[in-house]
C-alpha cells in the first residue's frame, strides 16, 4: 500500500483506556464527521468508515451520527459535556486539508470521562487513497485504547462461483479490504478454485485450481501475476498452508493412497511426510513456532482437531467437545483456536472459538452451513462462509459475539475467504 504516514503521536496521560472482550457490552465512542476544507466532496467518508471498523471489532459501539449535539473538528472546539450527555467514553474528531494534489489528515482522540487528550496523528496520501487512510487511522485508534495492532488496513481473499448454465460456472479469486470493498480480481477460471491462502509477507498467495481438470496447488505473486505449479502428484492435492517464515508448504496428498499431511520445501522443493495414519489427515495450520502443525482427522471416528510437531512425529489430540471439530485456525497470540463444530446431539455446523488454556469454547456464529473460518491477525475478528436465503455468503463475526454481520461482495456463490498478514 502506497501511504505516506507521518504519525506525529502526542499522546496526553493515558490512564484507564485498556479495554479487554470481557467488557459487559461495547464501549460508545464518538468518531465526529471529519472536517474538510477543499470544494468539492471526498469520494470517502472517512468518519463513517473508522466507525465501522471500530464497531466490527465488537469493543466498541460507535454514537449516531444524527445524535451528535456537536461536530468538532480541532481540540479547540470539544465541549466535553455534550459527549458526555451522549454516555460517549471517547471521542474522535480530525479535519482533512488538500496539500497540492495530496491530502493531509490531522486526527485527535479524547478521553470524555477524563476530559483529556489520549493522541493526536496525521497521515497523508492521495484522493484514492482516502479508505486506506481511514484504515489506518482505526488501527491506530484501536491500538492505542486496547494495547492490540489494529487489523483494519488487511486484505482478505475469497472465492466466487457464478453459474450461467449446467457445464458453465466461472470462478474467479478476488482480493479485498477484510471488509468486502475495493475487490479486484487475481484470478479467473472455469474449472474450480480452492483453499487460498496469504504467505507471510502478503505478496504471495497459494491455492488449489482444478484447471488440468485434477487439483493442484499454485503459488501466485500479487503484484505480477506469476504463477507456478507447485504439486503434480497423483490424486489429491490440497489444502495448502504457509509455514510462519514463508519458506514451506505443508499440504495434503493421497499420493500412497490415503490423505496425509505432508510439508515441502520452497527452495530445494524436498518433500517431507508429517503423518502417517489409516485415518484422514487434512486442513493443516502451523502454529508459530514453525515445528507445530493443527490439522483435522477422523482417526478416533469422528472429525476432531490434533496437532503434531514435524520434527518427532508426536500426535496431540486438541478438540475433546462435540462430535465435529474441523478447519482448525489459530489466532495469532495462540490462545485461541478457531474452527468449524457441530454439538453433541445437533446437526448444524456452527463457528467456535475455543480457549487453549481454559479449554472453554464459544459459539460465534447463529448460522447452520458454516465453513472455512479465518481469523483476523490480531484475533479479535473472523470471517466465515456459510449461506443465506440459497446463497453462499461470508460473515464477519467478533471473536467476543457481540457483532455478526454480512460482508457485501460481488454476485454469485461466496466462499473460501482467507484473512492477510499485517501488512505494514
Amino acid at each position: 500500500m502506497v501511504l505516506c504516514c507521518a504519525a506525529g503521536f502526542v499522546a496526553a496521560e493515558e490512564k484507564n483506556i485498556l479495554v479487554t472482550s470481557g467488557a459487559d457490552r461495547a464501549i460508545p465512542i464518538a468518531v465526529v464527521p471529519f472536517g474538510w476544507q477543499g470544494g468539492t466532496v471526498l469520494p470517502e467518508d472517512l468518519a463513517e468508515t473508522i466507525g465501522k471498523d471500530l464497531r466490527n471489532s465488537g469493543m466498541y459501539e460507535p454514537i449516531a451520527r444524527q445524535n451528535m449535539i456537536s461536530l468538532p473538528t480541532q481540540a479547540s472546539e470539544v465541549i466535553y459535556r455534550d459527549w458526555k450527555a451522549l454516555s460517549a467514553q471517547y471521542l474522535l474528531v480530525g479535519s482533512v486539508v488538500p496539500s497540492g494534489s495530496r491530502l493531509q489528515i490531522k486526527f485527535a482522540l479524547f478521553n470524555v470521562a477524563t476530559e483529556q487528550q489520549v493522541f493526536t496523528g496525521t497521515v497523508g496520501g492521495s484522493p484514492d487513497q482516502l479508505r486506506d487512510m481511514a484504515h489506518y487511522i482505526s488501527d491506530q485508534v484501536f491500538e492505542k485504547l486496547t494495547g492490540i495492532k489494529g487489523a483494519f488496513s488487511t486484505r482478505m481473499l475469497y472465492v466466487t462461483a457464478e453459474r450461467f448454465s449446467v457445464n458453465n460456472t466461472r470462478y474467479t479469486l478476488q482480493r479485498s479490504d477484510y471488509d468486502g470493498a475495493r475487490a479486484v480480481t487475481l484470478l479467473q477460471s472455469r474449472e474450480p478454485i480452492l483453499s487460498p491462502r496469504f504467505a507471510p509477507d502478503g505478496k504471495r498467495i497459494a491455492y488449489v485450481s482444478f484447471e488440468q481438470k485434477r487439483p493442484r496447488i499454485f503459488i501466485q505473486h500479487i503484484d505480477t501475476g506469476k504463477r507456478e505449479q507447485i504439486t503434480n502428484f497423483e490424486g489429491l492435492n490440497g489444502a495448502p498452508a504457509w509455514s510462519p517464515t514463508g519458506d514451506r508448504l505443508a499440504f495434503v496428498l493421497s499420493k500412497d493412497g490415503n490423505p496425509e499431511l505432508y510439508v515441502m520445501d520452497l527452495g530445494s522443493r524436498k518433500l517431507q511426510r508429517v503423518t502417517n495414519h489409516y485415518g484422514i489427515d487434512t486442513e493443516p495450520f502451523w502454529g508459530a513456532d514453525g515445528k507445530t502443525i493443527y490439522f483435522t482427522s477422523d482417526r478416533a471416528g469422528k472429525p476432531q482437531i490434533y496437532k503434531t510437531n514435524i520434527n518427532s512425529g508426536a500426535v496431540e489430540r486438541v478438540t475433546f467437545k462435540g462430535n465435529y471439530n474441523a478447519n482448525p485456525k489459530l489466532s495469532a497470540d495462540e490462545k485461541t483456536l478457531v474452527m468449524i463444530h457441530r454439538q453433541d446431539g445437533f446437526t448444524n455446523f456452527k463457528v467456535a472459538a475455543q480457549d487453549l488454556q481454559s479449554g472453554d469454547l464459544r459459539i460465534l456464529s447463529e448460522t447452520s452451513l458454516d465453513e472455512s473460518p479465518t481469523v483476523a491477525p490480531n484475533g479479535t475478528m473472523v470471517i466465515y462462509a456459510t449461506r443465506q436465503q440459497g446463497r453462499g455468503v461470508l460473515i464477519l463475526a467478533s471473536i467476543n459475539g457481540r457483532v455478526k454481520l454480512p460482508i457485501p461482495t460481488a454476485q454469485g456463490e461466496i466462499r473460501e475467504p482467507a484473512w492477510s498478514p499485517y501488512l505494514n
